[in-house]
Order: C-alpha cells, then structure tokens, then sequence
C-alpha cells in the first residue's frame, strides 16, 4: 500500500491534480473560519451548544461546520444543489429544458449557466433568512444578541446576504475548479472534506464523555461498531450490480477475422449514489429557510419542527422524496434506449433477447427492480441513524447521509486514482475484481 501512494506521485499528470485538489480544499477550510461581520461568536457558540435542532446539525455537516459558526461559507454548496435539482426538474416539465439535456457539450454548457444563475438567486434568498436569523439568536445565559449592537437591523442583513452569497459563488467556483483540474467531483468532493473534518472532533466529543463519566465505555464501543457496520454495509451495497451479459458475434474487417467477445454490462445497486439524499436533504432545508424570515411568528416555528430530523413528517416526507430522487436520477443518468441502439450498431445483444426495442424494455426492467431495493435501502439509512441517535444521547451529528457521502466519494475517488495508475502501468489501490460488482 505504502508504494502504490508513492506511485501516485510518480505520475506527473497524477500529481499535478492531486496538488491542485489539495490547494481548492485549503483556500475553502480557510474560508470557513472567516466569521460574517458583526457577529458576536460566543453568543453564537453557547446557543448552538444548548440547541437540540438536529436539523442545525444536518445543515452544518453539508456547510462542513461553517454554518454554527457563521462564516462567510455558512451556506456551502447547498444553494448550487438546490439550483441543480430545480434545473434538471424543468427538464421533465419545460420542453426547452429537455431539449438542452439532449443536446450534448453545449446543452450541458447552457445548463450549467441556468444552474449559476439559479445558484445566485436562491443563495441572496437564503442568506437574507440567514441574517434575520442570526438577529433572532440570544445567549441562553445572559439574554445577549448574537450580533453586536452596533450592526443590528438593515444592515446587518445587507451585509450578512452580500457576504454569504459571495461565499456561495466562491464554494461553487471552487467546486468546478477541482471537477475539471482536480481529481473527482468538486461538489461532493467539497462535501465529503466538511464530513471528514468534523470526524476529529466527534472522535474527542465522545472520549471526553466518557473519561467524564457522562457515557458508559460499552455505549461508546456500540457507538463506533453501529458506525463501522453501517460502513460496512454501505460499501458492500455501493459495490453490488447487475452483471447483464453481452455477446459480440465474429467480425469479418478486410482479410482479418476478430472473434466475438463475451462481456457484460454491470448496473449498480446504487447507480444513482448519494445524488438522491443529499437532493432530498436540499428541498427539507426550505421550510427551515422560510421559518427563519419570521422568527417571532409561533406558527411558522411549529411549522418549522414538524420538518426537523427526527419528526415523524420530516422521516416520511425524507424517505419518499429519496425514493422519487433514486429512480429520477437514474433515469436521468442511464437510458436503456441508448444503450440498446448503442449494443444494435456494434453488433452486440443480450443472448435470449432481441436486438433494438425488447433489448431496451428488458433493461428498463431490470433497472426498476434493483432500483427499486436501492431506492429504499437508501431510505432507511437515511432514517435510521436518528433513532439511533435519540438512544444514546450522541453529542455529535450522526446520519447515514454523511456516512453515505463518504464512502461514495472516497470509492469513486480511489477508482480514477486506479485508473491513472494504471494507464501507467502502476499496481493501483484495489485488486483486481475488487469492484467489479456481484452477480446478481
């Protein structure tokens, strides 16, 4: 293991990406100790520390724990998400939409220009939410605003709104940067380094509850063997698939005779990956923002706890917009027409089913069956974690989302190291037919 990360630097090409993925990462850690002006972060401190809103806690680990403390990356990369859930729900709805979908590099570039701007919008609206706020929070202890005196009213709103959606933008700029110069995707990637480096801290929040006596050490140890279960099972269901085996008959190409090929076409469990929880995530986050425009209002604060993580309504309204996410992304993501034209030009067919028309149907098929587990497997590890939670008292912010997340990116991320590598001729971190999948 120890050589196969030396070789990762024995590529130029590698190496180059790897360096430049690190430097996004550490312009956006640094930012997220920048506080918003006008913010008193003690009061801040001590009211999120006696807050028992879950949903603070779920928002910030997509804000990778910039949001708790106010920063000018408070919001992360959820106004580009929900930006991108809206674009592409056009596409189902508006035929200008699904027309750009369709038209290849530069339907994309157009849709990438709507997101932005989209982006943009939802990040002013949201940050205006976020400073009225931040002006509604009080120190439990000494009645005390959490914004200094001098900068409460308009213009802290003004302030807070042109802070956070500048952060917004700069997140989403770096998210695009690591995409197309870095190693993976720049917007999970962005998520998946704010999960990862609240871990540290989650690690000596419980340590120190137990040297305190506040936590049993056997409740801690099926703390931490909930979470490698969990893992465990996450990663064998990321790697499970479909195998749908393809023949190619004999080609006759000048004087030259090639044999036909035996292959098969793997359809992932979880093709759709962590793009359904965290869409879903995204869309529970709007009555929270529309709660924070009226913080005094008794109404919209009952309205507010009834889609907060735990609630019987949140974990319904979660677990089937999961299920909705799962199967729309796929759709979006795999077309079994395509792929049955693609298989009827290059001579290919599933043996027992008929090129062209019925190939396509028997795809469709079988990718609503298994999407149909995955769907609600996703669900469940969506829910779960919140019962568990309300167990054991946890002190730290503990969901499958955020489990999810990581091993989905960190899988992803050490298959296109493997693919350089291996370009290369370098032994890369995975054996061979480690994740080829399972036959299902």
């Amino acid at each position: 293991m120890l050589e196969t990360f030396v070789n990762v630097f024995r590529v130029p090409e590698l190496r180059k990406k790897l360096l430049f993925t690190a430097g996004m990462i550490f312009i956006y850690r640094l930012g997220g100790h920048i506080p918003t002006p006008g913010i008193d972060s003690g009061v801040l401190k001590e009211f999120f520390a006696t807050s028992q809103n879950t949903l603070f806690g779920l928002y910030d680990m997509f804000a990778g724990g910039s949001f708790q403390k106010a920063t000018i990356f408070a919001q992360g990369i959820m106004p580009y998400i929900s930006a991108s859930i809206i674009i592409q729900l056009f596409g189902t709805v508006f035929p200008y939409f699904h027309k750009l979908q369709r038209e290849g590099a530069e339907g994309r570039k157009k849709i990438t220009q709507f997101t932005r701007y989209g982006t943009v919008l939802l990040a002013l609206v949201q940050s205006v939410g976020v400073g009225i706020f931040l002006q509604s929070i009080t120190s439990p202890s000494t009645g005390m605003s959490a914004v200094i005196p001098s900068m409460i009213g308009i213009k802290f709103i003004f302030v807070t709104a042109i802070s956070l959606t500048t952060g917004t933008i700069f997140v989403m700029w770096l998210g695009e940067q690591i995409t197309s110069r870095g190693i993976g995707n720049g917007i999970s990637f962005i998520i998946f380094i704010g999960i990862v480096a609240r871990i540290p801290d989650a690690v000596f929040g419980e340590i120190q509850q137990i040297q305190a006596g506040t936590r049993h050490p056997f409740v801690g140890f099926l703390v931490a063997a909930a979470v490698v279960a969990m893992t465990a099972i996450i990663v064998l269901m990321y790697q499970a698939a479909r195998r749908i085996p393809i023949q190619t008959p004999k080609k006759v190409v000048g004087n030259k005779m090639y044999s036909g090929q035996n292959t098969v076409l793997p359809l992932k469990l979880l093709m759709a990956g962590v793009i359904p929880m965290i869409f879903s995530s995204s869309l529970l986050f709007f009555p929270n923002m529309l709660g924070s425009f009226f913080p005094k209002s008794e109404f919209m604060a009952s309205f507010t706890s009834m889609f907060a993580p735990g609630h019987w309504l949140y974990s319904l309204v979660d677990g089937l917009l999961i299920i909705f996410f799962t199967y729309f992304y796929t759709a979006i993501i795999f077309n079994p027409v395509d792929i049955a034209d693609n298989l009827k030009r290059s001579g290919g067919f599933i043996p027992g089913i008929r090129p062209g028309k019925h190939t396509a149907e028997f795809l469709d098929r079988v990718l609503t069956r298994i999407t149909l587990p995955a769907a609600f497997f996703l669900a469940f590890i969506a829910e779960a974690p919140y019962l568990f939670m309300g167990m054991f008292n946890m002190s730290f912010y503990f969901g499958g989302t955020s489990v999810l997340i990581v091993v989905g990116v960190a899988l992803d991320t050490l298959v296109q190291l493997e693919s350089h590598l291996q370009t290369r001729n370098y032994e890369g971190f995975l054996k061979k037919g480690r994740l080829r999948g399972r036959r299902g």
